[in-house]
């Protein structure tokens, strides 16, 4: 067995490292000639004496080796043929690009990640925008702000690769009408058509480690970096998906023109009113509730969800319907919502409180009702000289939103008109 033979067993995984099918198949094979050539060594040893140690532990090492690599192999194997899902593809969920996030979060070395990012043709992959996280991470971080986002929990989402997302939507349908079995079918008008425009927006984290943790091993920076920046990711979404002028930041449904709903039009957001300035009526309180329950159409009321803060749940708790019962319900379950009505309520700290012309009670079908649109990837920006001693690491994500449909939810305004 020559020397260069000897040394080919610890080298056998850098193909696999590449992600190189074909080239980790054919060091495979070296992999196994030398196994034979040691494995025959020993054999001939044993016919005429007893093996040598050395010979038998090498033996031993390469094919361990050899099956560490065929079950690495075999794995590389098995992600080249599962289909491309979302962005990136497998070679963006591999070990490989983890390892080098964990090196950038850590030490600062960007090389892996830069090698990655300049692979993947990757859009803003400077080292001065930061590095894309790996998808895990990205996943951990949407689907806690899925539990902390109250409008985002309840809103249909979409992610998508562009800066804006343009959806189109007809306004009026083509024209129909009833004929005769045998009679001529006139050309129907067309229908018009017009485009809602959803852009993205930067929303932004800025969370700090010592030295110590980013040192420690047994600490996750994936998760930590998800934990860290949930909540300031989750408390701005809430604000603007509620409040948001559409400013370099997603329109805020509460933004848009508001119209009583008896002279509704597309473009605006309907509303009843309680009959009473920052109050609610005097005598049969309840009956509001329900007079904006039936202003909704029988469509959306099927999904629909009660939106308003703290205070304004407090408010509501208290009354009873004509039987004497309590309108509102506590969860059924650990982790469920309140129920008002028999529809879900929903807490937004961020819904105006109880008040002159206010409208601090939304319902309706939210999922048809507004669009959060994610921008794929959150990036990381290590930056280890503003704040020293400590590591700052500014993360990024892009965000938008806006109504998709005008009648999927309509306001109660706690005032005369």
């Amino acid at each position: 067995m020559t020397a260069g033979q000897a040394k080919r067993a610890p080298e056998v995984k850098s193909a696999l490292d590449e992600g190189d099918v074909t080239g980790a198949f054919h060091e495979f094979m070296n992999a196994f000639e030398t196994f034979k050539e040691a494995n025959n060594e020993k054999l001939k040893q044993l016919e005429t004496r007893s093996a040598d140690v050395v010979t038998v532990d090498k033996v031993e090492r390469i094919s361990q080796a050899l099956d560490e690599q065929k079950q690495a192999l075999d794995t590389l194997v098995l992600k080249k043929t599962r289909p491309v899902l979302g962005r990136g593809g497998a070679a963006l969920h591999d070990l490989e690009r983890k390892q080098a996030f964990d090196a950038y979060m850590r030490s600062g070395d960007e090389r892996g990640m830069r090698s990655l990012e300049e692979k993947a043709m990757s859009y803003g992959s400077a080292p001065d925008g930061g590095y894309l996280v790996p998808d895990e991470t990205e996943a951990a971080i949407g689907a806690r702000l899925a539990e902390l986002s109250p409008i985002r929990s309840i809103a249909s989402v979409r992610q998508v690769s562009s800066a804006v997302l343009k959806k189109p939507f007809a306004v009026t349908g083509p024209a129909v009408g009833w004929v005769a079995e045998t009679a001529a079918r006139p050309e129907t008008a067309t229908g018009t058509l017009d485009e809602l425009q959803f852009p993205t927006a930067e929303l932004y984290a800025m969370p700090a480690a010592t030295a110590m943790l980013l040192d420690d091993a047994v600490v996750d920076l994936d998760q930590w970096i998800a934990s860290e920046v949930e909540t300031a990711f989750a408390e701005q979404e809430g604000a603007a998906f509620v409040n948001g002028d559409g400013i370099n930041k997603p329109k805020g449904f509460l933004s848009y023109a508001r119209v009583a709903n008896a002279t509704w039009s597309w473009g605006n957001v309907g509303y009843n009113v309680t009959g009473a300035a920052g109050a609610l009526p005097a005598t049969d309180s309840s009956d509001v509730l329900i007079d904006l329950v039936y202003a909704l159409k029988a469509g959306y009321r099927q999904s629909a969800s009660w939106v308003m803060n703290r205070k304004t749940q407090a408010t509501l708790r208290k009354l009873k319907d004509a039987d004497g019962n309590y309108m509102w319900q506590p969860p059924a379950t650990p982790g469920s919502r309140a129920m008002l009505m028999g529809f879900p309520l929903v807490e937004a700290e961020d819904m105006p409180d109880i008040g002159a012309d206010t409208t601090p009670i939304a319902f309706g079908d939210f999922r048809r009702f507004y669009l959060v649109v994610d921008r794929a990837g959150v990036r990381v920006l290590r930056d280890p000289y503003s704040a020293k001693p400590y590591v700052l690491f500014y993360t990024t994500k892009r965000v938008g939103g806006g109504i998709q449909d005008f009648d999927a939810v309509k306001l109660l305004k706690f005032g005369t008109v």
